[in-house]
């Protein structure tokens, strides 16, 4: 309409705290860019326009893939919408394209909350509620998930980030990443393959190894950590740039280079996206999170820029 000013990614929200600001936009709460210093910690975008692909959304009530879409829960077998029709896969929940609702604001945080209305695929009524929340620190991304309805639901948890080190693109970075085993894609619908270790192969990053020339879209898991907490460091050649960390209710991480025949897309950014569980989980069962009615999951991750290295 002539004179109406659309976001096509919602209205966005901005928040501050010193040195850190960060813009969320509504559809997905996905988190549109956060910057630190004057310099980007993930690839910002356009919230006036549709969202670049999965960029910076929470992914809920599953991350990653579905197999054909099917699964099967409590002795019944369910259909989901293939939202990947390429690979023939159903892609990162239910959510990641809601129009969330803005809840809760301050100067330093917003808290935005949206419905998973039951389809014929997945039957559940719950509420995702996603906080942000900027200190001295950095980001805390707080994801609640309530079962609101009268069954045990099926449920994992993902976010979406893109980051970036510093100028250029991938190539230009070192990736410092603590997943030692990693689950292969079996095929080009990218099924679940066999669990290996990363020990000599071009995707093991638990020392930091330089990512020009390599390319990679896989599920991490048995992460290294210190203190509880598992952390990946995307670095510029100055030693500068983003850290990702989580806790141990977070056992998985995908890693993905942002490959892309698009050469002004083509590893803008790296992907580092914790997840509760990994590919296929509602099929394989691997650390499916089961919510009973009237149940909270809490999960937290936290993003910080590197100062040096």
């Amino acid at each position: 309409m002539k004179g109406h000013e659309l976001n096509l990614s919602g209205n966005p929200v901005h928040i501050s705290h010193g040195d850190y600001s960060a813009r969320i936009a509504p559809v997905g709460a996905s988190l549109s860019s956060l910057n630190y210093g004057g310099r980007d910690l993930v690839v910002p975008y356009d919230t006036a326009g549709l969202r670049p692909s999965h960029r910076g959304a929470v992914l809920a009530p599953w991350p990653n893939r579905i197999i054909d879409g099917t699964y099967a829960w409590q002795g019944r077998t369910y259909q989901l919408p293939l939202t990947e029709p390429a690979r023939h896969n159903a892609i990162h929940g239910l959510v990641d394209w809601n129009d969330f609702e803005l809840t809760g604001r301050t100067d330093a945080s917003a808290t935005l909350s949206t419905p998973v209305v039951p389809v014929p695929g997945y039957p559940h009524c719950l509420r995702v509620t996603v906080t942000y929340a900027l200190d001295d620190d950095g980001l805390s991304w707080t994801v609640e998930t309530e079962n609101l309805g009268d069954d045990d639901a099926p449920y994992g948890v993902a976010v979406h980030p893109y980051f970036t080190a510093g100028p250029g693109r991938a190539d230009d970075w070192t990736l410092t990443f603590p997943g030692t085993e990693y689950i292969e894609s079996a095929d080009e619908q990218m099924r679940p393959g066999e669990t290996k270790s990363v020990r000599g192969s071009d995707v093991d990053f638990t020392a930091g190894r330089p990512l020009r020339g390599i390319s990679c879209d896989l599920p991490f898991t048995k992460l290294q950590r210190s203190g509880g907490r598992a952390e990946a460091r995307l670095l510029a050649a100055d030693g500068t740039g983003v850290a990702i960390s989580c806790g141990d209710d977070t056992p998985w991480m995908q890693v993905f280079t942002a490959d892309s025949p698009d050469p002004d897309k083509n590893r803008i950014g790296v992907a580092l996206e914790p997840m509760t569980c990994p590919p296929d989980a509602f099929n394989s069962g691997t650390d499916v999170v089961r919510i009973a009615p009237g149940d909270l999951h809490r999960i937290e991750w936290h993003i910080a820029a590197v100062r040096n290295g």
